[in-house]
């Protein structure tokens, strides 16, 4: 005999609209305690599917189905049974429809998806030469060109994905160009979108042993968004700038709001560190007056964890590079 539970889950597939409507909202409220995540989990086989079906229904249906994804995919274990199922690829091609009404939601469930490795394999789809990669240049896209909030939490898919080599290497790859896309919505994005951005960029640069050169082909939108963070609010001498690129030295030139978020500066200064570690990364630093930038920036820091990565990177130029160039 079906339990009632099963009963209620049942009613997800029924033909008639108002019953799933009302069946969809319970089960979303099920999702609201551990007790009923513990509970639907057991059916996950059942609901799952069910679930997944009616995110392509209208918004009425498709929201409360979505928030309860969203909700069980919190839990590892059920997050990993998501993906096994295929609903990455199901959400993306809801996500990419025109009448999509849940859009944020779709990106809040990938978001937890890909905090598992099976789900970062499943978005960058390796195994398959024709799609791999062809997600994540669709979320890129979106996240670069949307004027709304609605993809701003594409940022942490980017950090997600770019936790693992596959994803690094994606993103670095010169001729998708995916990371100097990322790169150029700094300046203008939000506090989410700027520590997603600085956070995917510290990823990429563990790939500095291997990839520096792809990394130094996009020096120029990169130098910017990794220094502007960790400069100071001080606006710089004309001896100073005539050191640094034009972009640079224009942006530090006039007064300027600091990047209030301490981790962004952190990811910032652990990026440079992890650049400065290779001979060509360090030529590249003292080309753009790097060290007379974060001197500047230190002076004016009051945050410890962030005083801490300054002194790892000054720590890091006064073993290499010797006496002359620190006492600079």
């Amino acid at each position: 005999m079906a339990t009632e539970l099963e009963e209620l889950l049942g009613f997800l597939s029924s033909s008639s609209p108002p019953i799933r409507k009302a069946a969809v909202g319970i089960v979303r409220d099920y999702t609201g305690s551990e007790d009923g995540l513990e509970s639907l989990g057991k059916y996950s086989s059942v609901a799952f599917p069910s679930l997944a079906l009616l995110l392509a229904e209208n918004k009425e249906v498709s929201e409360p189905a979505a928030e309860a994804l969203v909700n069980l995919s919190q839990n590892p274990s059920l997050a990993g049974k998501m993906v096994e199922m295929g609903i990455i690829k199901t959400s993306i091609d809801i996500l990419y429809r025109k009448d999509c009404e849940i859009t944020q939601l779709l990106i809040m469930l990938l978001v937890n998806l890909t905090q598992l490795d099976s789900g970062i394999e499943y978005l960058l789809q390796q195994g398959d030469e024709k799609m791999h990669g062809l997600y994540v240049m669709k979320l890129v896209r979106s996240f670069c060109t949307s004027s709304a909030d609605l993809f701003e939490h594409v940022a942490s898919i980017l950090v997600n994905i770019s936790q693992k080599e596959a994803g690094r290497k994606l993103l670095l790859d010169p001729k998708r160009g995916l990371l100097k896309q990322i790169i150029r919505q700094f300046d203008s994005s939000s506090s989410l979108r700027k520590k997603g951005i600085s956070g995917t960029i510290r990823n990429c640069c563990f790939e500095a042993d291997n990839r520096l050169q792809d990394l130094l082909l996009i020096s120029e939108f990169l130098w910017p968004t990794l220094l502007l963070p960790v400069a100071g609010n001080k606006i710089y001498s004309e001896q100073d700038i005539s050191k640094m690129p034009p972009e640079l030295g224009s942006a530090l030139s006039i007064e300027r709001e600091t990047v209030a978020d301490p981790e962004i500066r952190v990811q910032s200064l652990d990026s440079i560190y992890l650049l400065i570690l290779q001979e060509a990364g360090r030529r590249a630093f003292w080309s753009v007056n790097g060290p007379r930038i974060l001197q500047v920036g230190y002076e004016y820091e009051e945050n410890p964890q962030v005083m801490e990565a300054y002194e790892r990177v000054g720590s890091l130029l006064i073993q290499e590079d010797g006496t002359s160039q620190a006492s600079t």
